[in-house]
């Protein structure tokens, strides 16, 4: 079984600023969140065999809250989108060719500079289908961020047609799948919202 979490709050996140790939750290809100977090998973005797991460700061400090006691596993596929040139922007005042992008992923593409969505999907699914094996005989948590985790989530929904990518997924989300050779992977369901 895979849980894929969204990092814990960020000073970033707290003000609304797109902060793609900056390395920026958990705000204290972000650290309690996640603290509750593991103390749900206890409390449903989910325990993690394997841990990976982003290399960004925030996705490693989540996966050292909730799996304190599993070293972590560091790769570059689970980074957040590059958001290129509009990285830092402020989402209140969004760039008019973010804001279209944003009003409708799916059939508007990403503005010149930022990495096209498609790109998230296939490195996600990339990784995905690494760890299959694993997936298939434990339970292994994956630290990333909200679009490349809807990266995975997509991937893992064929039949979503870009259904993640304008859903909500806050700080500290899980999502759930599950790997057999006779299924294959199971349609992604949330654990924590």
């Amino acid at each position: 079984m895979i849980y894929i979490i969204r990092h814990g709050q960020t000073a970033k996140n707290k003000a609304n600023v797109l902060q793609g790939r900056s390395d920026v750290p958990l705000n204290e809100a972000g650290v309690q969140q996640l603290m509750e977090v593991r103390d749900r998973f206890a409390a449903l005797g989910i325990r993690f065999d394997k841990v990976y991460t982003s290399p960004l700061v925030r996705a490693a400090q989540t996966a050292a809250i909730v799996a304190a006691d599993v070293p972590q596993i560091v790769d570059e596929r689970l980074i957040e989108m590059d958001y290129g040139p509009y990285e830092g922007m402020d989402l209140q005042n969004p760039a008019p060719e973010v804001m279209e992008f944003f009003r409708d992923f799916v059939h508007n593409p990403a503005p010149e500079g930022m990495e096209p969505l498609r790109d998230v999907v296939k490195r996600l699914g990339d990784f995905l289908e690494e760890i299959r094996p694993e997936a298939e005989h434990g339970n292994i948590l994956i630290s990333t961020h909200a679009i490349a985790m809807k990266g995975a989530l997509e991937y893992l929904t064929p039949d979503s047609q870009g259904s993640y990518w304008s859903k909500y997924i806050g700080n500290c989300a899980v999502y759930a799948a599950e790997y057999t050779p006779e299924q294959g992977w199971s349609v992604p369901v949330p654990v924590f919202e």
